[in-house]
């Protein structure tokens, strides 16, 4: 008797990504519940499942959606309106510009934009720390995109939502009190924006919180040369050390950028399961530097991979982000440093450790969530592919996602995007920016 599936992948070679890096020639997956049932054999699993809906995919490849570890998604309003300066120039620019632009319409048309983006790179889920968050998750909820967002803290007299700082915590706790009951592959989310817009002890209360609700804890720290040495200045200690001395290092807490970091804050961030979200193309674009990855993943460090905002990076796209870490980590001199299966890995299941959602997300592995993409290999820088990681890493752009997967639902297929109204998007887009 044939076994029931709401989705069958069939037909094109699948890399699974798990711990093994398991291939399968002319693979399928088998999705039922927005749930991964089976991985194996196209030839086996057509034969066993009765599918309501299958995506053919011979010719291509199959494997994780990418899971963007760091981003500001409705920046998307203001890309290229902050190019060729530092972060602190960019930084008193944005933050101008988002206390005159933003409202919960502006945040929900740039969220939606870099939706379709994202879906269109093969991003099947993003942690977004931005203002009017609740406006964010209406947008991904309609799309069936996987968000992870929650309330941000950031100490500034103009707020971009009106929410005064010592109104926050009780914003916050009711928000997290709403999320008693996650959506399967999320978790709940604080956003604390960094040590130099945040006092110590606003800090220890903001992750206070995130602890008694079992939320990841996510900031900005350690970005650059300068933000190091304002904080130290503030607080008598570098960003990292600041966060250890407060005792927020932890495998809750979830750091972008971490770009200037001595050997002892490495070993801090080892030492107590600290992860790191990597944003390559951003930190070279702003010139802050780049951060000292191969270091970090001798540690044992969990690396993630981030876009940053489409004002610092100006994309969303992943895969680049996977091209610039497999490339520019050997520009020391070694050529061995952060591989193709490494930066792969990084945009998938490590990404996905990052965010404490291992178990759930960044590999097509039964149980997990069906969050998948296929990448079309008929085209001349595709072929041949004598190895997939190699293949993912230095050859493919997101132009080559064929199709994309959210918990079982197809929301691209054949580059045609099937819950979003993409004209419509970016004419919205257009008229605020």
């Amino acid at each position: 008797m044939s076994e029931h599936a709401d989705l069958l992948v069939h037909g094109g070679d699948v890399l699974t990504v798990d711990e093994a890096g398991t291939f399968v020639r002319s693979g399928a997956v088998a999705v039922r519940d927005g749930e991964i049932r089976e991985v194996g054999p196209a030839d086996e699993l057509r034969t066993r499942y009765e599918a309501a809906e299958t995506l053919d995919a011979t010719g291509c490849l199959v494997l994780p959606g990418l899971v963007n570890t760091h981003t500001h998604l409705a920046m998307t309003l203001l890309r290229g309106r902050a190019d060729d300066v530092t972060l602190q120039g960019f930084l008193e620019r944005v933050l101008r510009w988002e206390a005159a632009l933003l409202s919960p319409k502006s945040v929900a048309a740039g969220v939606r934009a870099a939706i379709a983006e994202s879906v269109r790179a093969g991003v099947t889920s993003a942690l977004d720390m931005y203002w009017f968050h609740e406006a964010a998750e209406r947008v991904a909820r309609e799309a069936g995109w996987r968000l992870h967002t929650g309330p941000t803290f950031m100490d500034v007299p103009d707020p971009a939502d009106g929410i005064a700082y010592e109104d926050r915590m009780a914003w916050a706790r009711r928000d997290l009190a709403a999320r008693a009951t996650a959506r399967p592959g999320t978790r709940p989310v604080l956003f604390a924006h960094s040590t130099y817009t945040l006092s110590p002890d606003q800090l220890t209360d903001i992750a206070a919180l995130a602890r008694e609700f079992g939320a990841l804890l996510h900031l900005h720290a350690a970005e650059n040369a300068t933000e190091v040495a304002t904080v130290e200045v503030r607080h008598g200690r570098r960003p990292v050390e600041l966060l250890d001395s407060l005792g927020l290092l932890g495998p809750d807490l979830l750091i972008a950028h971490a770009v200037d970091l001595t050997g002892p804050e490495i070993a801090a961030l080892a030492r107590t399961g600290t992860s790191v979200a990597h944003c390559p193309v951003s930190n070279l674009k702003l010139g802050c530097g780049i951060a000292p990855v191969p270091r970090l993943l001798s540690a044992g460090v969990t690396v993630g991979l981030g876009t940053d905002g489409a004002v610092s990076s100006n994309t969303l796209d992943v895969l680049g982000a996977v091209r610039q870490a497999a490339l520019v980590h050997k520009a020391a001199g070694d050529p061995t440093v952060v591989g193709a299966e490494q930066a792969v890995r990084m945009a998938t299941l490590e990404g996905a450790r990052a965010l404490g959602l291992g178990d759930h997300l960044g590999s097509l592995e039964p149980g997990k969530r069906a969050d998948l993409i296929v990448l079309d290999l008929n085209a001349p820088q595709m072929r041949p592919v004598h190895n997939p990681w190699s293949t993912l890493a230095y050859a493919a752009h997101s132009a080559d996602v064929r199709d994309t997967v959210v918990d079982g639902r197809i929301l691209m297929r054949d580059r045609v995007l099937t819950t979003l109204d993409e004209a419509t998007t970016l004419a919205d887009l257009e008229a605020l920016a």
